[in-house]
C-alpha cells in the first residue's frame, strides 16, 4: 500500500497543472491553449518554440483572445473543406527541411508537442474563421479605379524606378493592385472590428505587474 501511494504521488507530481491565463466574457483560455498556440505558430514558421520572446508569447495570447471574440460573433456551421486543410498542411510541411518522409514529419510534430490530427484541426479552424470574417467584411469593401491608379503612380512606379526595373504597364498589374488594396482594407476593417469588440467585452488577461488586467 505504501509503495502504491508513493507511486501515485510521484505520478501526480509529474503532471502539469493547467491554469486559466485569460477570460473572454467568462470563457476561459488555459495555459495549455496558449502553449499549443505558440507551438502551432512555431511549426507554421519553422521556428523553435523556445525562441519566442515574452512580447511574441503575449502577442500569441492576444490572438487567442481575438479569435474567441470573433467566434462569439460568427460561429462556424460547416467544417473547412478537406482539400484546403490538406493544402495548408502541405505548405507548413514544406517549411521543414527534414520532413521529406512521413516518419520525419511526425517526429517533427512530436518535438513540437503536436499531432497530425491536432494540426489539421487547428488549421481547419483558422480557415473557417477567416472565411466567416471575410464574408462579414468583404461586402463593404469597394476599390475603384482611381484608388488603383493612385497606388500605381504614387507607390509602384517610384519603387520600380528605385530598383532600376522597367515600368510595368498598369493594365498588367491592375488586378494585383486591386487585390492588394482590398487586402489592406480588410485588415483595417478587421482591426477596427476587433477594437470595437474588445471595448465592449470583459477581458481578463495577464499583466507583468499585477498578474491580471481588465481590458
Amino acid at each position: 500500500m505504501a509503495l502504491s501511494m508513493a507511486l501515485a504521488l510521484s505520478a501526480m507530481a509529474g503532471q502539469v497543472v493547467d491554469r486559466v491565463v485569460a477570460k473572454v466574457n467568462g470563457h476561459p483560455i488555459l495555459q495549455s491553449d496558449w502553449e499549443q498556440e505558440i507551438a502551432f505558430e512555431a511549426v507554421s514558421n519553422a521556428r523553435d518554440p523556445e525562441s519566442f520572446t515574452v512580447a511574441e508569447r503575449n502577442a500569441a495570447l492576444d490572438r487567442l483572445i481575438d479569435q474567441e471574440l470573433l467566434r462569439e460573433q460568427v460561429r462556424p456551421s460547416q467544417p473547412a473543406p478537406a482539400e484546403q486543410v490538406a493544402a495548408r498542411v502541405a505548405e507548413v510541411r514544406k517549411l521543414q527541411p527534414d520532413c521529406a518522409t512521413d516518419e520525419g514529419w511526425h517526429a517533427k510534430l512530436r518535438r513540437y508537442g503536436l499531432t497530425q490530427s491536432g494540426l489539421e484541426k487547428h488549421l481547419g479552424e483558422q480557415i473557417q474563421l477567416m472565411k466567416l470574417v471575410e464574408d462579414h467584411l468583404r461586402p463593404s469593401i469597394q476599390i475603384d479605379r482611381q484608388a488603383v491608379e493612385t497606388y500605381y503612380n504614387d507607390r509602384l512606379l517610384p519603387e520600380l524606378k528605385r530598383a532600376g526595373s522597367r515600368a510595368t504597364p498598369l493594365t498588367e498589374v491592375f488586378g494585383r493592385i486591386k487585390d492588394l488594396l482590398a487586402e489592406q482594407k480588410m485588415n483595417e476593417l478587421l482591426s477596427g472590428w476587433l477594437a470595437s469588440l474588445r471595448s465592449g467585452s470583459h477581458i481578463l488577461a495577464p499583466d507583468s505587474s499585477s498578474g491580471e488586467r481588465n481590458r
